[in-house]
């Protein structure tokens, strides 16, 4: 069974997740900082300068959220151009403040969509990437291959998603951190009770390392790198068309 945010809805997942972005979007970007301690910002560098040598003019950020792995891979890749897809108009609003602030409104546009059903062309871009956004397709294969199919020929695809960590005592410690103080956090600050509780029922239930990458390579992806970061919290994927 799909692990979803609000139990008791009987909305789709899809739904639900933008139902549960919209809700938490005003204090979206304070809790993420805050409850990684910054540490995201990290992960975001790290992923984006593997592949910096290669052909970046033109990203798609899938699940774009606010916009703060569109921002660095601005910085990092200095393509022609960004377009980040969202399925929440809540957290797109407070992203395309944040790109009106730093002068980047031209060079990162950010659009509502479905990151299931892109409304591009095939072939459109040299780079896809994705951070912690994954994880929320209601449909992991058919979000991945579609993804595929906007990719350029010989086009990269970078996904950062969380991972369960495998290492004792810092695997207890995740546990415990994830699933008691960061919904408790999390409800304090965002009141959405659920949100923060679902981030941790969803890590847990994700196909991460080479059960993931197993599903990347259906989608058509090749030549595929992982790379784990923080004693496995995060994991990078790379792949290639």
């Amino acid at each position: 069974m799909s692990v979803v945010p609000y139990k008791n809805s009987s909305d789709t997942k899809k739904e639900q997740v933008a139902e549960m972005f919209d809700s938490i979007s005003g204090k979206y970007d304070l809790l993420n900082h805050l409850l990684s301690g910054g540490i995201d910002i990290y992960w975001r560098k790290k992923a984006l300068n593997m592949i910096k040598d290669r052909v970046n003019n033109q990203i798609l950020d899938i699940a774009t959220g606010t916009g703060d792995l569109a921002i660095e891979a601005n910085k990092i890749l200095k393509p022609e151009k960004i377009i980040g897809v969202d399925i929440s108009e809540g957290m797109l609003k407070v992203g395309r403040e944040k790109m009106k602030k730093l002068n980047l409104q031209d060079k990162i546009e950010m659009q509502l969509g479905d990151s299931e059903k892109l409304l591009f062309d095939d072939n459109t871009f040299d780079t896809v990437i994705v951070s912690f956004g994954v994880r929320n397709f209601e449909n992991l294969l058919k979000g991945l291959t579609d993804m595929y199919r906007v990719t350029k020929q010989g086009g990269t695809c970078l996904i950062v998603e969380f991972s369960k960590p495998t290492l004792s005592p810092f695997k207890q410690f995740y546990w415990l951190y994830s699933t008691k103080l960061l919904p408790f956090i999390g409800k304090l600050v965002s009141k959405d009770s659920s949100a923060y509780s679902y981030l941790p029922e969803s890590v847990q239930a994700f196909p991460d390392g080479k059960e993931f990458a197993k599903v990347f390579n259906q989608a058509g992806f090749k030549d595929i790198i992982i790379k784990t970061l923080t004693f496995g919290i995060c994991s990078v994927y790379i792949g290639k068309k």
